[in-house]
């Protein structure tokens, strides 16, 4: 017998179910389970067949079919749309001090109840917010001013961890962060190179620039992703009373979630695990940038309440800045072990990765020339390599013209020379370790 790849139209109306069937159990497993049943060749081939059975019979086209997430090239600005829930920014902690802070003002206000925290990690990318209606997805809005956000539901339905249908016919608002993995990140900023055009930032600005895209065609190359973490209006007959189930919820609809979530019963569970997260960061496939933590009850949420900017039952723990900004009150020129001369900025005290930094290399007088550091200046700082802190550059905007510049000191030649062999030697014996010699 040999087998027709003809397909009439009651024919190719089921293989058409099947397909976006089968497609969509993979695209579950694949970006909320992580699992892989197959290869994402072997996804991309079914994808192809069921587009071409598509534009062979496209009145069986449907809205939620996969091969939907390319729409059609917008031509002008974005619609506005009002939010169904109004959203709020998070306050942000940078210690230990402020978390423990934050904490003892919910107990005062929960008094003696048992208080659980949600962890979550917090993406560095763009916030999303979906409405679904009888379980499919209608419109995807931008953050915007919290009261209006853009509509971008052509280019959201490219992403394909945001499933076009629900696995339940649910109405409701869903939140979350669409964002770019760090490996797409690297290969879209090759391909702007490569076009001539200029590279994005971070993988956030092309989060950003992917979704506001006219051309859907554009975000579909770029291969965005999402993880949902709030939920907002729904017709949920039983809705979640705590945070942890908002999570379980929305990955039983198909929703992605990011797995790396955790339940602590104490601040100070809380805080050990904070204290390791800096050094996962950099194991991970996406940017973050800190923690968020929230009051696991609902219950105890509306207990604790919001200020007119945010809730005080969240907080957004940032990770310690990799640069800064902060004055220079000095330049000094210091001696080293091998009797070179070296320009130091005096600074005015600041945390960089963890550390408060006071002095900065200008590594010699002609690097100290480039760069144009004076004594006044704002400069940005950060530690070379994690470990030496150094200027990266100045904010010339902020001179305000009392600034000095700073000029190496006419030193004696004969007494330079005498000074450079004193630590020439000093370091000598510091390196022969020899008994009763010493510095002095």
């Amino acid at each position: 017998m040999v087998y027709s790849l003809s397909m009439d139209k009651k024919e190719a109306k089921i293989r058409i179910e099947k397909l976006r069937e089968k497609i969509n159990e993979l695209n579950y497993k694949y970006f909320v389970l992580d699992e892989s049943e197959y290869s994402e060749e072997i996804r991309d081939s079914l994808k192809l067949e069921l587009k071409r059975l598509e534009t062979e019979y496209p009145d069986l086209i449907t809205t939620d079919s996969p091969s939907q997430r390319v729409g059609s090239v917008l031509s002008g600005k974005f619609a506005k749309v009002k939010h169904l829930t109004p959203k709020k920014s998070l306050s942000d902690a940078f210690s230990d001090e402020d978390v423990r802070d934050w904490h003892n003002r919910i107990v005062k206000q929960v008094g003696e109840e048992k208080i659980k925290y949600v962890c979550e990690l917090k993406i560095d990318g763009l916030n999303m917010t979906c409405h679904y209606e009888d379980g499919l997805l209608v419109r995807a809005l931008t953050r915007g001013d919290g009261v209006e956000g853009e509509d971008v539901t052509h280019t959201i339905k490219t992403i394909e961890s945001i499933p076009l249908s629900l696995k339940q016919p649910l109405t409701l608002e869903v939140s979350g962060e669409v964002y770019i993995s760090k490996k797409d990140f690297i290969r879209i900023n090759e391909e702007q190179e490569n076009k001539g055009l200029d590279k994005f930032a971070n993988p956030r600005n092309a989060a950003a620039g992917t979704v506001r895209q006219l051309d859907p065609a554009v975000a579909a190359q770029r291969n965005l992703s999402a993880f949902f973490y709030e939920l907002g209006k729904n017709n949920l007959d039983e809705p979640p009373t705590r945070q942890q189930e908002v999570l379980e919820l929305f990955k039983s609809l198909g929703l992605p979630v990011n797995p790396e979530y955790h339940i602590f019963g104490t601040i100070e569970d809380v805080l050990n695990y904070l204290d390791g997260c800096a050094e996962k960061r950099e194991e991970l496939d996406y940017e973050i940038d800190g923690i968020v933590i929230k009051v696991d009850s609902f219950k105890q949420q509306k207990q604790i309440g919001f200020t007119a900017k945010a809730p005080k039952f969240a907080l957004a723990y940032k990770f310690p800045a990799e640069q800064a900004t902060t004055k220079v009150l000095d330049i000094q020129v210091q001696v080293g072990r091998t009797g070179k001369l070296t320009p130091v900025a005096i600074l005015s005290p600041v945390k960089v990765a963890g550390s408060t930094i006071s002095r900065a290399t200008l590594h010699n007088e002609d690097e100290l020339n480039r760069k144009d550091v004076r004594i006044g200046d704002t400069v940005i700082i950060q530690k070379a390599g994690d470990i030496i802190p150094e200027i990266v550059k100045v904010i010339t905007d902020l001179r305000t013209g009392n600034e000095k510049k700073f000029k190496f000191p006419k030193i004696n030649p004969d007494k330079a020379k005498l000074e450079q062999e004193r630590e020439k030697f000093i370091h000598f014996v510091h390196c022969l370790d020899i008994d009763g010699v010493g510095e002095k």
